[in-house]
């Protein structure tokens, strides 16, 4: 406050800097008073008023006052100190006569001190929460009321009392310089609550209370000032007691009791005892944390038989099958938090699909950061090669088959393989299914040869050969029939609906006959019955209709809707343009013909057509119910969990391909999840005719063969052929390839040795995971395209980076083809013609003319899909480049993702030859480009997993503009902030973003760590190494 105005000052008293125990700060005191003295000055500019203070009720502990004066009668320890020669060069300059009246002031304000000395009073904390209100119509009185305050969340639970006298004297210091003098304070306005509403919480046990005291002391002055001696001892007094503040004590004491419990747990796995602890050798908050996060109270009794195997407490590889919705998830994840937090060893969790492995890290994210380990995603082109190594922390590797494969390949490669203690691989039966399948044998194949103490837990609904897989594995193998929902299914022909039962002759029993009345219209337009068979469980319940093709999805979701009765638009009406709102805010506008039509009846399709926006808002509609209907194709039975009180089968096809048995099984597997319904349905539609169908030297590389699934399977896959000589047959094409260098070694005359070694483009295949049929083309591609780079546009590093799988599927419109191209600018006509294609071959397909001159199909494909992308990433809008290029917007977006993933994998590719140096600046910046395909200022979100493009512009909309900023998001605020936010949302989106700052901090300090560590080579050591040996 300025020198005109009136000056009130308070007295703050503080704990002493030796803090006493908790038991002394939470123990009763005797109660004490707080004794207030009003001060007041003339000033004749100013309206008269009187000041009216409000007092804070508190509970007393030992303390000492701020003000007391530490220094006693001394100053120094020299008598001719520098204070004592301050305070007598002011005394001699207040002598003067044009100073006394400051002279008289300060005497005043010396009394004032040395009254407060006098009538001070012990407390635990007072803020600024004191107010001070001017009242027009009394003067020179002070009144007291008692004012109750509710205290705030233990934020700053330690704060030093030092701290309050700090801010205190920063806000007054801040009133004194900012307002003018004829201004009235408004003192209701609290103070910082960080430190004064939080310092109040540290008494909220204790019963509080009400001091009133008061006493004046008239002074009249120009101004109101301290002698400089005064401001320099209280300077002083001040920097003594100032203490930085400390983390929360209640944090510590729960931080230090799970790390006790976690030492109990690791000494229980390491013994032979029975005693399974608190939660089967797990700390007591494990079990905690699965109540709070996701309801699990209990174990089913299966889970509980499986977790005490003899075969699991002695870490024997197992392989276990259940149907699906049993539960065979949780019992992984314990089996993971086991070597996480006892043996203290990574883990790598092997699932099918990027959508499965997002899921899965946004539902563990938060045990991590609860129990402190690192959760990593490894799918698309996320993931580092090799990984971090952790300084103390564990980390838990979520990766899809592909990724997976190659952490395990980096693993070996930088010789930290056996750091890696358990490999869960869930949907184990996708080990018999094509190159995916050949590529997660492989994996197992390598953890097995290189690692004896790696154990590796494989999980199943649907397994055949499983002695096949334990002979591979040399796994025990546990089965149940336990299911928690019963699930009935039917076959239903023509009219009538049969039960399918093993136990009669033809493997079915009659259950019943449609009941439905049919118009002639109805009966052309769905001969099947499907409308029949869905409305005896919407809307009211969920159903699912797998259908063969995605075109056949689209269908069957109209034909249903014309269909349904107008009472079906009723049934949660607003909550359902909600979601066709959030469609066309994800999609820039634009909304898909058919969900404007279907999903006001509560029926949406579901396939790979889809953008990932759309498919994400479409399953959280259908999760909480204002969706009640999915046609979908076979995909969605193996990805995310979405169940149904009954489960059709539009036909036993996949495509053109008879149903699979476990095809069949997954699909089922989705009616009558647990905790949902109290039963589950699947219904197999039939037709007549489908009713019977039913139903490195080489002895070590011929040893390591004879190890895989492969060399189990031999026999009855090749009768023809021994192991031996497919063993050779594969060594002959790998070095026909140039992957592999064979040398011949020479005994004697008649003993020889052929070793083999691989080539430098054997090991940067290896490295980025390139297929072997590519390999070659795609180290000839990236030689070709130094000879002349085009830099002037991202097309040409596009096109060396557009997968080869997807050029061989593609089908170009040569009148669109030919339109896109007249569209480049020169420079990018070039790359056309340095990769092989002439605007004169493009311009007579277009125009259906004859071509004599033979050109590469696939590298006309190939260009074709780079012209995808490169519009794609200038417009970073899929609806419009799908309408551009007469494409689905699902197969764009299938080939943004595939592109980031085979870019991700070129870099690696590169790192390994030198010659392709100038690759690695430039494809690190693509790959994240790819990835995301969103404006930079968005990136730093959608590395957030679950966040995707529509929700992280409206975060950033929101003001969160960086992972930091989500990380220290509070969820109840995002839920306000942010529309059609759920709970749960917010909470997996902040414990992710929290996840992924701890990562990349951990891996600042390891980078700092490495730069001060001293060499292992350094000269003085080895020297005196070599003096000891």
């Amino acid at each position: 406050m300025d020198e005109g105005g009136s000056r009130i000052r308070r007295r703050v008293s503080v704990r002493k800097r030796n803090r006493p125990s908790l038991e002394g700060v939470f123990a009763a005191s005797p109660a004490t008073e707080l004794k207030h003295r009003d001060e007041e000055k003339e000033d004749e500019e100013m309206v008269a008023g009187s000041r009216r203070r409000k007092t804070v009720d508190v509970q007393p502990v030992e303390i000492i006052d701020s003000e007391e004066d530490m220094f006693g009668d001394y100053d120094s320890f020299a008598e001719n100190s520098f204070l004592a020669q301050v305070d007598d060069l002011e005394q001699k300059y207040l002598q003067l006569p044009e100073h006394r009246n400051h002279a008289t002031d300060h005497a005043t304000e010396d009394l004032c001190s040395e009254s407060d000395k006098q009538n001070t009073l012990n407390v635990t904390a007072v803020g600024d929460c004191t107010e001070l209100n001017i009242d027009d119509h009394t003067k020179n009185e002070s009144r007291h009321e008692d004012v109750s305050i509710e205290p705030e969340a233990d934020i700053l639970y330690d704060v030093p009392s030092s701290q309050v006298l700090f801010f205190e004297n920063l806000h007054n210091s801040s009133s004194d310089l900012g307002g003018p003098s004829t201004e009235e304070k408004d003192w209701n306005s609290s103070c910082p609550k960080t430190v004064n509403e939080e310092l109040l919480v540290n008494s909220r046990e204790q019963p509080q209370q009400t001091v009133e005291s008061s006493s004046k002391i008239r002074t009249s002055s120009d101004a109101n000032r301290k002698s400089l001696k005064d401001h320099l001892k209280s300077t002083m007094t001040g920097n003594a007691k100032a203490q930085t503040p400390i983390f929360s004590r209640t944090k510590q004491l729960k931080e230090t009791l799970l790390s006790e419990e976690i030492n109990v747990a690791k000494k229980t796995i390491e013994s032979s005892s029975d005693d399974l602890g608190p939660f089967y050798s797990l700390p007591s908050k494990v079990r905690d944390l699965y109540v709070q996060f996701k309801g699990i109270e209990k174990l089913y009794e299966w889970q509980h038989t499986c977790l005490t195997l003899k075969s699991v407490q002695e870490r024997k590889n197992l392989i276990y099958s259940l149907p699906t919705s049993g539960g065979k998830t949780l019992v992984a994840e314990i089996l993971m938090l086991q070597e996480l937090l006892c043996r203290r060893r990574d883990v790598l969790m092997i699932l099918p699909y990027v959508a499965i492995v997002q899921e899965k890290i946004s539902g563990l994210s938060s045990f991590g950061i609860e129990l402190g380990f690192f959760v990593e995603e490894y799918a698309g082109s996320k993931g580092k090669f090799p990984p971090i190594k952790r300084r103390e922390k564990k980390s838990l590797y979520i990766a899809t088959i592909e990724k997976g494969h190659s952490l395990v390949n980096s693993l070996i490669e930088t010789g930290r393989i056996s750091s890696l203690g358990l490999v869960v691989v869930d949907e184990l039966h996708m080990i018999g299914e094509g190159t995916r399948g050949a590529i997660l044998e492989m994996t197992l194949a390598k953890i097995l040869y290189t690692s004896k103490t790696t154990q590796i837990i494989g999980m199943s609904a649907t397994l055949n050969n499983v002695e096949d897989l334990q002979k591979f594995l040399q796994a025990e193998y546990y089965t149940s029939q336990f299911r928690p929902v019963e699930l009935k299914e039917y076959l239903k022909i023509n009219d009538t609906i049969y039960e399918v039962d093993s136990r009669a002759e033809n493997g079915m029993t009659f259950s019943r006959l449609l009941n439905y009345k049919y118009s002639d219209t109805l009966k052309k337009m769905d001969p099947d019955h499907l409308v029949a068979l869905v409305t005896e469980v919407i809307p009211n319940y969920s159903c699912l209709v797998f259908c063969p093709t995605k075109k056949n999805c689209e269908n069957v979701a109209e034909m249903i809707c014309k269909s349904l009765s107008k009472e079906c638009l009723k049934h949660k009406e607003k909550e359902k343009q909600e979601v066709i709102m959030n469609l066309k805010n994800v999609s820039g506008g634009n909304l898909c013909r058919v969900l404007k039509r279907t999903i006001p009846f509560g029926v949406a399709y579901h396939h790979s057509g889809l953008t990932s926006d759309e498919r994400k808002l479409l399953e959280e509609a259908y999760s909480t119910g204002v969706l009640c209907l999915f046609t979908c194709t076979s995909t969605l039975a193996a990805g995310v969990n979405l169940p149904a009180r009954r489960v059709i089968l539009r036909a036993p096809y996949v495509a053109k391909e008879f149903l699979k048995r476990n095809q069949y099984k997954q699909m089922i597997g989705r009616a009558g999840r647990a905790g949902i319904d109290s039963v589950g349905e699947s219904i197999l539609i039939l037709q007549e005719k489908d009713k019977q169908q039913i139903a490195t030297n080489l002895d070590d590389i011929y040893h390591f063969m004879s190890g895989t699934l492969f060399g189990v399977q031999q026999k009855v896959l090749l009768k023809e052929k021994s192991l031996w000589e497919i063993t050779m047959e594969s060594l002959r094409y790998l070095t026909e390839k140039g992957l592999l260098r064979k040398d011949t070694m020479y005994g004697s005359e008649e003993e020889f040795q052929n070793n083999f070694h691989i080539t430098k483009l054997g090991r940067a295949s290896f490295k980025g995971t390139i297929d072997l049929a590519y390999c070659d083309i795609l180290y000839r591609d990236l030689k070709k395209g130094l000879e002349g780079l085009v830099l002037e546009s991202l097309l040409h590093l596009i096109y060396l980076t557009t997968p080869y799988d997807m050029a061989s599927q593609c089908d170009p419109d040569w009148m669109i083809y030919f339109r896109q191209f007249n569209q480049l600018s020169p420079a990018e006509q070039n790359v056309a013609a340095l990769v092989g294609v002439s605007e004169n071959y493009i311009g007579k397909k277009a125009s259906g003319q004859a071509i004599r001159k033979k050109v590469d199909k696939n590298i006309v494909n190939r260009l074709y899909l780079s012209f995808i992308l490169y519009t794609l990433l200038k417009e970073t809008n899929i609806w419009s480049v799908s309408e551009k290029f007469n494409m689905p917007r699902g197969y764009i977006q299938s080939l943004l993702s595939a592109a980031a993933a085979f870019s991700s994998c070129v870099l690696h590719f590169c790192e390994e030859l030198e010659e392709f140096w100038v690759y690695r600046a430039l494809l690190g910046e693509l790959t994240k480009k790819l990835t995301y395909c969103v404006k930079a200022e968005l990136i730093p979100l959608m590395e957030v997993t679950g966040v995707l493009e529509g929700r992280a512009r409206q975060l950033y909309s929101a003001g969160y503009k960086s992972l930091t900023h989500l990380a220290n998001a509070n969820p109840e605020v995002l839920i306000r902030t942010i529309d059609h936010l759920s709970r749960r949302q917010a909470k997996q989106i902040v414990s992710s973003a929290k996840m992924l700052l701890h990562e990349k901090a951990e891996a600042l300090q390891e980078e700092v760590e490495e730069l001060l560590r001293l060499p292992s080579d350094f000269p003085g050591i080895v020297a005196s190494s070599t003096e000891k040996a």
